[in-house]
């Protein structure tokens, strides 16, 4: 992933309602779900959700698709790991990291001096 796409991103999860929808899209699996059961799903207006779908899609985190008279959207897993990747590439140096993630130097405790 290219850092412009990154930001963008990160952007468009940078705000509540909008990773409130991304993240119930990623529950909702790749089968996703349509425009009315987002809103209704998360007490969000029409005119609201369609705004942020609007985002989230030009950040290419979710897709839509019509099905009839329904618009579905889904989550683009392709781009959530390859944002997840970007963020966690190099980390601590190639050190690998210990279970749990808490520290990146084997034996060593994640704190405020590291």
């Amino acid at each position: 992933m290219e850092t412009k796409n990154a930001l963008a991103a990160l952007a468009a999860l940078a705000q509540e309602s909008r990773l409130a929808v991304f993240r119930l899209l990623v529950q909702a699996g790749p089968d996703g779900m349509a425009a009315s059961k987002i809103s209704e799903a998360l007490d969000m207006p029409a005119s609201s959700l369609s705004f942020h779908l609007k985002e989230l899609t030009r950040a290419d985190l979710i897709s839509p698709c019509q099905d009839g008279r329904f618009v579905i959207y889904s989550a683009q897993f392709d781009t959530m790991n390859a944002l997840l990747a970007f963020l966690s590439e190099n980390c601590c140096g190639g050190i690998p990291c210990s279970p749990g993630g808490t520290s990146c130097q084997p034996g060593k405790a994640a704190t405020a001096d590291c």
